[in-house]
């Protein structure tokens, strides 16, 4: 499974007492594929800063580096379809050009897609992204 992670979603999981924390634990041990763009990693860099330290902010960039279930995607080109939300378009673009199968946000502004005349995109919540992570591991462990 390939997904883009809005910045929201990779923040409230990297707590080891977060209630998302199977999202982080998932990507450690390669239960799915993330598509990162040098933007969207620089914006999990800037928040991370802001929200913890310089150091964490670095060692998590570090590690989404090295892990070898991130695919690191380059952008070609600009979709722009994200009028409501223009610095959201990193994530769709990404989403795009990674063919990835979901698009993991709370973020409202990608409800834009069920007004628009465009490909189907599987914008999902972190909590419906949490369930799809739950039912695989009980799969994978029967």
């Amino acid at each position: 499974m390939r997904i883009v992670l809005d910045t929201n979603g990779l923040l409230v999981s990297i707590g080891k007492k977060s209630p998302f924390r199977i999202i982080f634990d998932s990507l450690l041990s390669q239960k799915f594929k993330l598509i990162l763009t040098i933007d969207i990693l620089n914006e999990y860099i800037e928040l991370l800063e802001f929200k913890t330290s310089i150091n964490v902010a670095n060692n998590i960039a570090d590690l989404l580096l090295r892990l070898p279930n991130v695919i690191e995607s380059e952008i070609f080109f600009k979709w722009s379809i994200m009028i409501n939300d223009p610095v959201d378009n990193k994530y769709t673009e990404a989403y795009l050009t990674g063919r990835a199968e979901y698009l993991v946000s709370n973020d409202n502004h990608f409800n834009i897609f069920q007004n628009i005349d465009f490909r189907e995109t599987n914008i999902i919540s972190i909590d419906e992204f949490c369930k799809i992570l739950s039912s695989d591991i009980m799969i994978s462990e029967s």
